[in-house]
């Protein structure tokens, strides 16, 4: 890979990055999405209004968001909230990075994410901290595979596909 800087007067103040490959792979999509999230301030706390109350949650505590009937259970280190939220607004609010839609009813934070064991069908069990599970449907295992090739590294996705 080559980095290299070239002064443009044109644009002024504008910071334009161009990403050249010979094809549009994995590695490109993911270095063109960390570019685009490159000036975007993280989003640290998150608030969750309960039915008497507004909860300021930090993000980086959160360990699952799952859809119980039609209630939004968010699991943190210290405790559980029922909110009244629809999963993909709430999915908005958090950072790409480390939370990964694993069904249609649950993301979790990789970061809490403690094995993936083999389940029935052809789907998974995700094992989280603090003894919390959640299944990881076919459908979303290839994005899944994909956060693991770009925060852990590539040899847990060989583990992950050879299951």
């Amino acid at each position: 890979m080559e980095v290299r800087f070239e002064k443009n007067i044109i644009t002024g103040e504008e910071i334009e990055v161009i990403v050249k490959a010979n094809r549009l792979t994995n590695n490109v999509k993911s270095l063109m999405a960390y570019i685009n999230q490159f000036d975007q301030k993280p989003h640290r706390i998150l608030p969750i209004k309960t039915n008497d109350s507004i909860i300021i949650v930090k993000v980086d505590d959160i360990i699952l968001v799952d859809v119980q009937k039609n209630t939004l259970s968010i699991e943190t280190l210290t405790a559980k909230y029922l909110i009244q939220e629809r999963l993909y607004k709430f999915i908005q609010k958090l950072p790409k990075d480390i939370f990964v839609q694993v069904s249609k009813h649950a993301v979790i934070n990789l970061d809490y994410l403690l094995s993936l064991e083999d389940s029935f069908a052809g789907s998974m069990t995700a094992k989280m901290e603090k003894s919390l599970r959640t299944s990881v449907s076919r459908k979303y295992l290839s994005d899944l595979e994909e956060h693991f090739r770009t925060l852990k590294g590539e040899l847990l996705c060989q583990k992950i596909s050879e299951m």
